[in-house]
C-alpha cells in the first residue's frame, strides 16, 4: 500500500501557517528543522534565512501527516502559489467537517460553501490565508 503526504512550500511564513493549521487540527509537530540545523554542503545560507523552516511536519488523524518548508529566494527558489492542486480533508462526521471548514478557511476565500451535495456527500472548499486550497469532504458512513 501506497501512502502520500502533502507536503506544502511556503514563501518564509510556513512557521505561522503551520501555527495556524496546529491551532485548527491539534496535535503536536512530528519535526520542525530551522535551516541553523542543517549543513548543506557549499551552501551558505544567509543569516536572515537561517530561522526559516526547512522541514516540518505536523500528523493529522491516524494515517495523514501534512509536511512544509520554506523556499528560499536566496537559494534559488521561487514559490508561485496557485489553484493547480488541493488537499482534501475527510473528517469523521459533519461537525468536525464544520469545525476544519470554519477554522482554515478564516481569513481566506471560500470557493465552494460547505454544503450537502449532489452525490450524497457535505462538501466545500477554499483557499486559506497563506494561499493554500483545501477541500473539505464528509461522506457518511453507508447503511
Amino acid at each position: 500500500m501506497t501512502t502520500l503526504y502533502p507536503y506544502l512550500n511556503f514563501s518564509g511564513n510556513a512557521e505561522e501557517a503551520f501555527e495556524f493549521y496546529r491551532s485548527v487540527f491539534g496535535g503536536e509537530f512530528s519535526a520542525l528543522v530551522r535551516f541553523r540545523d542543517m549543513s548543506i554542503p557549499g551552501v551558505e545560507i544567509p543569516e536572515a534565512d537561517r530561522d526559516k523552516i526547512m522541514h516540518m511536519s505536523l500528523p493529522i488523524g491516524s494515517d495523514s501527516v501534512l509536511m512544509a518548508s520554506d523556499a528560499l529566494t536566496s537559494l534559488g527558489q521561487d514559490v508561485q502559489q496557485g489553484n493547480s492542486s488541493y488537499i482534501c480533508v475527510s473528517p469523521s462526521s459533519k461537525e468536525e467537517a464544520d469545525a476544519i471548514f470554519n477554522g482554515l478557511s478564516a481569513g481566506g476565500s471560500i470557493e465552494m460553501p460547505l454544503a450537502d451535495q449532489i452525490w450524497g456527500d457535505y462538501f466545500g472548499s477554499f483557499k486559506d490565508r497563506f494561499g493554500t486550497m483545501w477541500m473539505v469532504n464528509y461522506g457518511a458512513p453507508k447503511a
